[in-house]
């Protein structure tokens, strides 16, 4: 790309920043502008992991990597094979921002404050010449030849040689406007993320119970997802849901997000094996009352449910519990089956499923196949993966590819 060689980013989020800075390091006699329509840059940012920001995941194999994502992990497996959270770490790392792993594998800065991040991108778009412009978003593009005319929601038109698309996955996303206008095809967006309204009495009042290993199912689907189950005021949450609502994305939004939802409260434990559990209970345990002792760990508010929904009298000791009692139980705690009545979006980790179908991109270089000088990056993309830091590392890996495409001497 010679000196005069103009860029152009929409979008001021993890992608578009990622990929102005790789691409102003790789070039620095590009230049480089972000244009973000919203009043700040980051926004995603600023708010994931409850404000701590979940940078990536402490996933180093690509092979593995690529499990986590429902839509895109067949095409990012060369890309993570280029950058991965290895290499997120180290771009961190080597400007100053050191991150630890949790014991679920989602990585934060140790600070566990997201403006260090927010700090560190901005800080590098100072010293590497990148203008950002906020409150401006990008309105029309018309490809001209080998270039980019660009009208601006402010200030008229500009010019570009290499223009990125980087505006996000959200209904009714710009970016996707325009990527049709060049020539792209869309999946439509619907959300990924999100949690399950329940409203029944097992669960009612009993926000905050969480327990550490569900396995939840939705019958007559092959879905299911395990890993911690917590019960909020609206319903059901924590990643064995979140995993379930993103797998499930378009199955759901088809259903109206009304459908049966079956919960094995403790992952290890099929009908069968908990009637054991039972048995060995009556035996050992045969004085405390089943209401007031659960043998597999659950919560005991939440015990004491299971227990009323098993129909079995609270005031009954393990020794005295019928066979009918201890099959119902048993049900209760491994197949009980709830009510999802709609949907709440997870709003630290807001994510769509939909976007620019993925066969339309080069995924060397995030380079439109339709559209020469167009590239794509983040969310404006059919990709989006489950909760866990996986989303940013798809931003940072087709970011960089991106950036480093556009920096090329031509």
């Amino acid at each position: 790309m010679e000196s005069s060689s103009r860029v152009v980013i929409a979008g001021g989020g993890a992608a578009g920043f990622f990929a102005a800075l790789a691409c102003a390091e790789a070039n620095p006699k590009a230049s480089v502008q972000i244009f973000e329509r919203a009043p700040e840059v980051l926004a995603k940012v600023r708010v994931s992991g409850g404000g701590r920001c979940n940078v990536t995941h402490a996933c180093f194999e690509p092979e593995e990597l690529v499990k986590n994502y429902p839509r895109g992990g067949r095409e990012l497996l060369g890309p993570f094979h280029r950058f991965q959270p290895r290499d997120t770490v180290a771009w961190f790392e080597e400007r100053g921002v050191k991150l630890k792993t949790e014991d679920d594998g989602r990585m934060f800065p140790v600070t566990d404050s997201s403006q260090t991040i927010i700090d560190c991108l901005l800080n590098e778009t100072k010293r590497l010449g990148v203008k950002v412009r906020k409150g401006c978003g990008i309105a029309e593009i018309l490809k001209k030849h080998d270039a980019f005319n660009v009208w601006l929601t402010e200030d008229g038109m500009i010019e570009c040689d290499r223009l990125l698309l980087a505006t996000g996955g959200t209904r009714g996303s710009k970016g996707h406007g325009l990527a049709e206008s060049l020539g792209h095809t869309l999946s439509p967006p619907v959300p990924s993320l999100f949690t399950f309204h329940v409203d029944d009495p097992r669960v009612h009042a009993l926000a905050g119970i969480s327990v550490p290993n569900a396995r939840v199912k939705i019958p007559g689907t092959d879905l299911e997802e395990s890993g911690p189950l917590l019960i909020t005021h609206w319903g059901l949450s924590g990643p064995s849901i979140l995993k379930a609502s993103a797998w499930g994305a378009r199955l759901l939004a088809e259903r109206d997000y009304k459908f049966p939802l079956q919960i094995q409260w403790v992952a290890d434990h099929d009908h069968k094996q908990m009637m054991n559990v039972i048995h060995d209970a009556r035996m050992h345990y045969s004085r405390k009352h089943v209401a007031l002792w659960s043998p597999v760990g659950i919560p005991q508010r939440l015990w004491e449910r299971l227990v009323t929904a098993a129909s079995i009298n609270p005031d009954i000791t393990w020794n005295t519990l019928s066979k009918t009692g201890a099959i119902a139980l048993a049900h209760e705690v491994c197949a009980g089956e709830y009510k999802v009545a709609g949907k709440t979006m997870f709003k630290e980790e807001f994510v769509t499923c939909g976007g620019v179908v993925l066969k339309e991109v080069d995924f060397r270089t995030m380079e439109s196949r339709v559209c020469t000088g167009l590239h794509l990056a983040g969310e404006v993309l059919d990709i989006d993966a489950v909760t866990g830091g996986f989303n940013f590392q798809s931003a940072w890996t087709t970011g960089w590819l991106a950036g480093q495409a556009m920096a090329e001497m031509k």
